[in-house]
């Protein structure tokens, strides 16, 4: 494969990496974890179009745009790990004719990552806290729960939060998938994996599939053989990254990364130039962003970059090329690398 960098900016502890297409232009999205720090939106051929989306707030640790809605999205402001009680609340941002508007949603203390599904042509939302509170940094001693809400079509509108998950300690990891052909959301903490399914027949359901510390998840049938393997980080901001495949029903472990690695924190699940695979980041020792695919009967790693350290990415699929839009934390950059055979 060839790998081509885009630089796009230089944006201090660059942590959120999204996209949003608005009237079939598409833009990609990357923000700060710092307070008062950019969000911009890169466009065009070679994402030279620059838009700030905001300057004035930070803390961002997820953008997603609204089904069915153009030019408009949620994220996550004002997440601070250091700041008690916490200012984290979900914020509501669109592109008019007089640039980006950003409003505020609701609070969520501690509110780290969400989705939002449509089921039956009704917007969901779905988040999780990484913690109920928080004395200070490394206080972990009361645990994250994962929210729900239906979004109303008119946002002004009051938007009613509504428990159904407690108990996650270091409620950090997320993915969102499918199964048994029906969208749903994995969940990851010191408890392990648990899936949860929108209420396709009127209720939420959730389940547990894997036991452990797990820091993060993602999903691709990286080894062909019909069945989604999971990889992980553990334990929280950790030191090993897993693949487990699935066997008579059950996730076995199946593959450790071998690099030694410290505070890996992003994965993704997806296809680099039509393989399935998967693409993750670290963000100390070598600092590498990296690609598994599997060839040959064995797993293959690609060293995209080393020394940047994503703390989030995001891999888009065009006709000609793959793109992965990278957060690259340890060097306070936003980058796009593009891919092709």
């Amino acid at each position: 494969m060839k790998i081509e960098k885009i630089h796009l900016d230089d944006i201090r502890r660059c942590y959120s990496a999204s996209h949003i297409t608005i009237d079939n232009k598409f833009y990609a999205l990357l923000a700060s974890e710092d307070p008062n720090s950019l969000c911009m939106a890169y466009s065009g051929k070679d994402f030279s179009e620059k838009e700030v989306v905001w300057k004035d707030r930070g803390g961002c640790m997820s953008i997603i745009p609204i089904p069915g809605k153009n030019g408009e999205f949620l994220a996550v402001n004002e997440f601070y790990l250091k700041v008690s009680p916490s200012l984290a609340k979900i914020v509501w941002g669109k592109k008019t004719e007089n640039g980006w508007e950003i409003k505020d949603l609701f609070s969520l203390p501690y509110i780290h990552r969400f989705d939002i599904y449509n089921v039956n042509g009704v917007n969901y939302f779905i988040g999780a806290t990484i913690a109920k509170d928080k004395q200070h940094k490394e206080d972990w001693s009361l645990p994250g729960q994962i929210y729900v809400a239906k979004l109303p079509d008119d946002l002004t509108q009051e938007i009613h939060l509504e428990k159904i998950y407690d108990d996650c300690y270091r409620n950090h990891g997320y993915a969102q998938g499918v199964y048994e052909g029906k969208v749903c959301g994995y969940f990851a903490s010191d408890q392990g994996v648990v899936r949860v399914m929108p209420p396709y027949d009127g209720k939420w359901t959730i389940e547990k599939i894997l036991d452990g510390n797990i820091s993060e998840i993602a999903f691709s049938d990286v080894n062909n053989d019909g069945q989604l393997e999971m990889m992980t980080i553990e334990p929280f901001h950790g030191n090993q990254m897993k693949i487990y495949k699935l066997v008579n029903g059950k996730y076995e472990l199946d593959y450790t990364y071998p690099t030694e690695i410290d505070f890996a924190h992003t994965l993704v699940g997806t296809t680099i130039c039509g393989v399935n695979s998967f693409v993750g980041g670290v963000r100390r020792v070598e600092a590498e962003l990296f690609i598994i695919q599997y060839h040959n009967g064995q797993y293959e790693v690609t060293i995209v970059e080393k020394g940047v350290g994503p703390a989030n990415l995001t891999v888009v699929n065009f006709e000609d090329e793959d793109i992965i839009i990278s957060a690259n934390h340890t060097k306070d950059e936003a980058a796009i690398y593009r891919i092709t055979k």
